[in-house]
């Protein structure tokens, strides 16, 4: 198996993920995914394909992920490797697809408007 190149997208974070077979181990960064990512939550959703699919020590991941918050990033990385798995054996789809993770999730900031304090807050009005 060559390797396997995808990219995720949630918000403003995008994840470039390579995946090849392997033992297991996943690489953010250059960074250990217990070190990139401290909490569990966020431990779970990048683990989260693997663990659906019943392949977690069958394949090593190096991913590069920037822009946007942690959580946006564990997401993104999420949904670039559902769509790598997917490439790897076709029956992954049926198992990812009704859990939600081959769908780009669409929500992306509100733009700030002219003369108001926020997206969609306004200024105090004041009476004087």
């Amino acid at each position: 198996m060559e390797v396997i190149h995808k990219i995720g997208r949630r918000k403003t974070a995008v994840a470039r993920v390579y995946v090849s077979e392997g033992k297991g181990n996943i690489t953010i960064n250059k960074k250990d995914l217990n070190v990139y990512f401290p909490t569990a939550t966020l431990q779970y959703k990048v683990k989260q394909p693997f663990a659906l699919t019943s392949n977690d020590d069958n394949f090593d991941v190096k991913i590069n992920v920037y822009g946007g918050g942690i959580t946006g990033q564990a997401e993104a990385i999420r949904l670039a490797l559902s769509r790598a798995l997917c490439e790897v054996d076709a029956e992954n789809r049926g198992i990812l697809k009704p859990e939600g993770l081959l769908t780009r999730d669409p929500r992306m900031v509100e733009r700030k408007k002219f003369g108001q304090k926020k997206a969609r807050k306004k200024f105090q009005f004041s009476k004087r």
